[in-house]
């Protein structure tokens, strides 16, 4: 996933509450929808910086010596500057782009 371009706010923004009740019909439905989207996205950022990080891993006798990595400093800046999930969640939810099961109801 392409997170720099989702287009999700990277600050605050004031958001009216009719919007994700319009959305879900229900305020704590919506919240606990983004909740879960955002972890969902929160685990799939972080799997990726692992795999990106593992390539600077150093070994034990390296460890010794403190050395500055610059290809590292740019990976996190990067990661740091992208969108938090739980903004991306938000987005996704007012845009329609999220599947939402109900676990209630029974589908026949």
């Amino acid at each position: 996933m392409k997170y720099k371009n989702t287009g999700a706010a990277k600050s605050t923004i004031t958001r009216d509450v009719n919007e994700f009740i319009d959305k879900t019909d229900n305020i704590f439905k919506a919240v606990n929808v983004m909740a879960k989207r955002s972890v969902q996205v929160n685990e799939k950022m972080k799997d990726e910086l692992m795999e990106k990080l593992q390539e600077f891993a150093i070994s034990q006798q390296e460890l010794d010596e403190v050395f500055e990595n610059k290809e590292q400093i740019a990976v996190s800046k990067f990661y740091e500057s992208l969108p938090k999930p739980w903004a991306i969640a938000m987005k996704e939810l007012l845009n329609d782009e999220l599947y939402m099961r109900d676990e209630n109801s029974s589908e026949e």
